[in-house]
Order: structure tokens, then sequence, then C-alpha cells
């Protein structure tokens, strides 16, 4: 019996980011973070009673939306929060923003571990601040925190404010230990940073073995010094409805975000707050149908690589593998010349390796796989 996930869709006809890069191109686009699966029937149903309502004006948070959010944090990680600490926000790489204006006044600076997702090394730009960029540790594609490096850097640099980390970590699908998260809390303590943890993949963890710890949960001493940046919008697919949230449990570290956020940041819209409600209340088996689909792709990508000698991560979270093609001259063009769309290392911090997302349909993928495998038998 097919999987829901081998489902193909029209993703031109509803104007794809991912797929307009590539229109009238032939290129399959394994590239931008967002799935080609269709939403849960749940978030759908919700969505078309919505409109059928007819009525789409100015929404404010759903009373239930907080409690629902709690209980979510609570069943899924043992996280137990105040509602109060909830602040609602229209998109992830606006809270990592927010996150380094409030945190770093003008001539701080801010550190972050590289390859990551470009956004956390632009936010020195857009906001005017300072970045510490650390490379990880690459040992034969197990990355890890290089946390002497950390502890010189911080010291060299007094105006370090904000440590900002991604969790899961893309690119690389590192879901952090406890060990490793209570180390990085150790390091914060003493040289007393605010902690912006992005952990929008938590919930793709792909083994049954791993599960998610937030950096708060893992820390609650730091409690106080952390901002957790969540939302539905990639393990449910509804990033295009601008759904996400910060977790801040301190009242002042809270003030401070929202100030930041004045006449600046817009409400989440209707149909978001519908498609979060859904996606928290109903939709935990699709979940898991999702993670079993993902793994069978991740299986692909990691077997195909293996064959063609590219080193790849393991991927114990996300849907993205990273891919290192240093041998290969311009991976990044040599690819898309053959038929496949991958993200290219180099605004990562990466140059030389490429980021491939393996969340679309298997058929497509294989094509796309097959189409690599060509394209390197040839040089």
């Amino acid at each position: 019996m097919n999987s829901p996930f081998d489902q193909t869709h029209n993703h031109l006809a509803w104007h794809s980011s991912k797929w307009e890069k590539y229109r009238d191109t032939g290129i399959i686009p394994l590239w931008v973070a967002d799935m080609d699966f269709a939403v849960p029937p749940a978030v759908q149903t919700a969505l078309a009673a919505h409109v059928e309502h007819g009525v789409l004006g100015y929404t404010r948070v759903p009373r239930n939306l907080p409690q629902l959010t709690q209980q979510y944090l609570q069943r899924q990680y043992g996280w137990a929060i105040d509602e109060v600490s909830l602040v609602w926000l229209p998109g992830l790489v606006l809270g990592i923003n927010l996150a380094v204006r409030a945190v770093c006044a003008e001539g701080d600076a801010y550190a972050t571990f590289t390859p990551v997702y470009p956004p956390f090394l632009d936010a020195a730009k857009n906001q005017a601040r300072g970045l510490i960029a650390l490379p990880l540790i690459n040992q034969a594609m197990d990355f890890g925190i290089d946390f002497a490096a950390l502890e010189s850097s911080l010291a060299a640099n007094p105006h370090a404010r904000l440590l900002l980390i991604c969790h899961p970590h893309n690119p690389v699908g590192k879901v952090w230990s406890a060990d490793e998260l209570r180390q990085l809390g150790t390091v914060v303590a003493r040289h007393d940073l605010i902690v912006c943890s992005d952990e929008v993949h938590c919930d793709l963890i792909l083994p049954d073995t791993l599960k998610h710890l937030p950096f708060a949960l893992a820390n609650p001493e730091l409690a106080a010094r952390t901002i957790t940046l969540m939302g539905m919008g990639k393990t449910y697919n509804i990033a295009g409805l601008g759904v996400a949230f910060a977790v801040i449990e301190n009242a002042e570290l809270r003030a401070k975000f929202r100030t930041a956020m004045a006449h600046l940041v817009p409400d989440i819209n209707a149909f978001g707050y519908t498609a979060m409600l859904a996606a928290m209340s109903d939709c935990e088996p699709w979940r898991q149908e999702l993670l079993t689909y993902l793994r069978g792709n991740r299986d692909c990508v990691v077997a195909t690589m293996k064959r063609l000698k590219i080193a790849v991560t393991r991927v114990d979270a996300t849907y993205l593998a990273w891919l290192d093609c240093r041998h290969i001259p311009d991976a990044h063009a040599f690819f898309e010349q053959h038929g496949v769309g991958l993200s290219n290392g180099a605004p990562f911090g990466a140059a030389g390796f490429l980021r491939l997302n393996f969340a679309c349909p298997r058929d497509l993928l294989n094509e796309a796989l097959q189409r690599m495998t060509r394209a390197l038998a040839i040089i």
C-alpha cells in the first residue's frame, strides 16, 4: 500500500518558493527546508472549516492556545512552563533577529557555531552587531562543539552577550546530548551570557532511541537566561502560515524581547492560529508516519552517498543531509547542471559542502539520486 507521502503535488500552481526557483529548468529542487508533502488531514480540515466560516478579520490569540501549548510541551518533552512565558511570533527567523536585537546593544556581539542555518550569521549584519563564529569539530562527519575554542573566544571578546544555538542543529542534523547542553550551560554561566536556542526541528528526531531535551530544561538554573524558539512550521509543513513562538521565563528578558518587537512585528495571521491549534491537538499519528517515511528517505540518501564516496552526516534529526563535496569542483553548480538543486554550503559557513532536503516523495528522491550518480560517473 502506498504511503500518503508518496503522493505528488503541483507546487508551481501555488507559487512554492522551493519549486519556483527552478521553474521551467527541469531541475529537481532539494534545497530550502520545507517538505513536498501535504499537511496533516486534521490541519486541512480545520483550515477548510475556517474558510467556510468566511470571515478573515484581525484575530487575537485563541483563548485555548496557551494551555494547549503548555500541554504539548509537557507531553512531548516533560517541560512545564507558565503560559505567561509564551510570546507568539509570525516566524522563527524573526525570533533570531529579535533575540540579537534585544540582548545585544550596539558594540556587543553574539556567538554561534558553524556551519549553521544562514540567518544565524546574517543577524549580525541585519542588527549591526558583532559575530563570533565558532567552527564545530568535524570528526568523520560527526560534528561536535569545540568547548576549548568557545571558552577562549569568549574570554577574548568581553562584549559577547548572547550564545545562539541551533538544537537540533541545522544543517548537520545533530541532536545535542544532555551532557553537551549542560557543558554549554556551564560556559554560559561562567561568561554571564543569555542563550537563544532555536529548537524548531525538535519534533523531527529520527531514531527512536533519541529524545529532544530543551536547553532550558537541561539547565533549569539558566531557564531565566534562555530564549527558546519553537514552532509547528517544519514538522507539520505549515511554514507558509508563519506560526512560531518563544518561551521566555524571565519577565525582564521577555519585556526586552517584546520591546524589540514593538511596532515592527505583526500578529500571527488567522489561518496560522487555526493550523497551530490543529497541529498540536490531533496530529501525533501523522507525525509518527512522517518520521517513518523520512527514515526510509534518509537511508536511501546515506546508501547512495556511500556508493558515490561522498561523506554524509548520520542525520539524527531534521530532513536535511549535509554532504562533503569539497572534492568536486563547484559542486553546487555541477549538480544543478545535472538536474539537482541543492543548498550551497557557503552561506552556512562551509564552502564545498551541500545540503540535501530529502523530505519529498521517494520516487522523486530516487530520480534525484540517480541523476547525481550519473553525473559523477562522467567525471
